[in-house]
């Protein structure tokens, strides 16, 4: 239990990152006693401290956070000064050219013409300072808007968005086909019987 206990305090202070979590917040969420929650962080702290690893675990004003070992600031600062290039996966390249070029757009309106969730998608342009909130739509819920920044333009060597390529025609003038597959079937029973 202990060993559990400990595995989930570290997964849940892996995933909230600087945020970090306080005493209170990994008692609720582990679902334990304040006695196992202390005996669990002490052992934690423990075998970063005996291991050799690059992370420990640090109390800062009450909230546990794993941080980098202060030993580790040198390997850190490289990837500081020379970061290395990430390429968009497909999905971010689909997700930002449908912003581009329908922009202003809401991410339900992203996901209609995708066919697929584009949350993750839209969550890493974000980070990366490729789009961003751009308004709220009007009516119901007022669905957040999502646009190109001067960061996508920088990018991509555009002065302005009227610098991007044009939509082959066949796409853009594609007309929306009938896929009602009920009325389809029923106006060719329809025929067959009449023609009966």
């Amino acid at each position: 239990m202990k060993k559990n206990l400990s595995a989930q305090i570290e997964a849940l202070l892996f995933v909230t990152g600087d945020d970090g979590l306080s005493f209170s917040q990994l008692q609720f969420l582990a679902g334990a006693e304040a006695e196992q929650v202390e005996q669990a962080l002490s052992e934690l702290k423990a075998r970063y401290d005996e291991e050799v690893a690059g992370v420990t675990l640090k109390e800062l004003a009450g909230v546990y956070r794993l941080v980098t070992k202060p030993e580790m600031a040198e390997t850190i600062q490289k990837l500081v000064e020379n970061p290395t290039p990430q390429s968009l996966s497909q999905a971010s390249l689909e997700v930002l050219a449908i912003v581009a070029y329908k922009q202003p757009i809401t991410r339900v309106e992203l996901e209609d013409l995708r066919g697929v969730k584009s949350e993750k998608a839209l969550a890493t342009l974000a980070a990366k300072g490729l789009v961003q909130e751009c308004g709220r739509a009007e009516g119901t819920g007022r669905a957040i808007l999502y646009g190109t920044t001067d960061e996508f333009l920088d990018y991509f060597g555009l002065k302005n968005l009227d610098g991007l390529p044009p939509l082959p025609e066949e796409l853009a003038e594609e007309p929306e086909e009938d896929t009602d597959l009920f009325m389809t079937k029923f106006q060719e029973a329809f025929k067959e019987e009449v023609n009966a």
